[in-house]
């Protein structure tokens, strides 16, 4: 019999990006350099994935402490210009609520 155990914890929030990139080792030098300034806006933690078969397609995963610091800090001029210097093409930007976590 399975028995589903759900942890409780508080549900965060997420922000999930998806995006090219001109050159994926230029933009990791400046993502890597923003790290900071990133942290100061609220995300708490994040994952970097890629395309199977291409590098300069990025997913950036990463939990923040509010949806509101995630899409100032996305939305802020600073940002803007730092995407462009990184060589960033077109970011779709989903803004996720935590419904449910749990272990299998």
């Amino acid at each position: 019999m399975y028995m589903k155990e759900v942890l409780l914890f508080v549900l965060m929030q997420y922000v999930l990006i998806v995006h090219e990139v001109e050159d994926y080792t230029a933009w990791e030098k400046i993502f890597d350099e923003a790290a900071s300034i990133r942290k100061d806006a609220g995300e708490i933690s994040y994952q970097l994935l890629k395309f199977e078969e291409d590098a300069n397609n990025v997913v950036h995963f990463s939990r923040w402490s509010s949806l509101q610091n995630a899409k100032e800090f996305f939305d802020s001029q600073r940002l803007v210009e730092i995407r462009k210097q990184a060589g960033v093409k077109s970011p779709k930007f989903i803004y996720l609520d935590e419904i449910e976590t749990g272990i299998l």
